[in-house]
């Protein structure tokens, strides 16, 4: 009854039409690391802690002075920094010229084959559920504005999102920078204190831990599972490299 005698207040459309967000659950908040950069900078963190642990362990394996130690170490630093942060620029340079490529395909497409995409966007629709006169007035809607079409064509047919003009820049400055802080945790040990190896290992430890939890909550796995995994990887590393360096020695 209260029902009838109080209906709810339907939102006003806006200007396109689209009514506002009616009120419901709050959006799941992304992680740190499912962002861009944020997870450019975890990832150029966990590569960059590598190769400067292993080569600490190695040449004190070897009976390394610290002060041989230290200057390896920060030329490590130096150059797995500048790979990662090289490497992010590649990587996203090719995915905006994949994007671009193959946007001009769609777009070459849309020109020479309109039926055929108007039918690739009913197929599209089709799988969702949307059917008869409904169906056909949402492929006219699409295909009524060709930038909406190929942007639909882009995104439901390719699974490709336009990427950021500035991913590339943003991408290397955080990997390189990940790197580069990470790779200096191995070596402030030797840099002061006693003991520099067995601090280089707890620290390296702990911070492999951290690392290891939040790339796997990014991708939505449990984070002791991600520490275990990345602390059993820094083990074997460092196992390997004081092999190598009592070997060499």
């Amino acid at each position: 009854m209260q029902d009838v005698l109080n209906p709810p207040v339907l939102a006003e459309p806006s200007r396109d039409g689209l009514p506002p967000m009616p009120p419901g659950p709050p959006h799941e908040e992304r992680h740190f690391a499912q962002d861009g950069t944020g997870r450019d900078l975890v990832l150029g963190a966990s590569q960059g802690l590598a190769l400067p642990f292993a080569l600490s362990v190695a040449l004190a394996g070897a009976g390394a002075s610290s002060g041989v130690i230290v200057t390896a170490g920060l030329a490590a630093v130096a150059a797995s920094s500048l790979a990662a942060a090289l490497g992010g620029w590649v990587t996203a340079r090719e995915e905006a010229a994949h994007y671009a490529l193959e946007r001009g395909r769609e777009e070459e497409e849309s020109h020479l084959y309109p039926d055929r995409e108007r039918w690739e966007v009913a197929a599209i629709l089709h799988r969702y559920g949307v059917k008869g006169d409904v169906l056909r007035q949402a492929v006219e809607a699409i295909a009524a504005d060709r930038r909406k079409w190929v942007d639909f064509m882009m995104r439901f047919e390719l699974d490709l999102s336009e990427p950021d003009p500035f991913r590339a820049a943003r991408s290397a400055l955080a990997m390189g920078g990940g790197g580069a802080l990470a790779g200096l945790v191995p070596l402030l040990p030797f840099m002061v204190g006693d003991r520099p190896l067995l601090a280089s290992a707890v620290m390296t430890g702990l911070a492999m831990l951290g690392l290891g939890a939040v790339r796997a909550q990014a991708k939505g796995l449990p984070a002791a599972v991600g520490a275990v995994q990345a602390i059993g990887i820094g083990a074997a590393v460092a196992a390997a490299a004081w092999f190598v360096g009592r070997l060499v020695a």
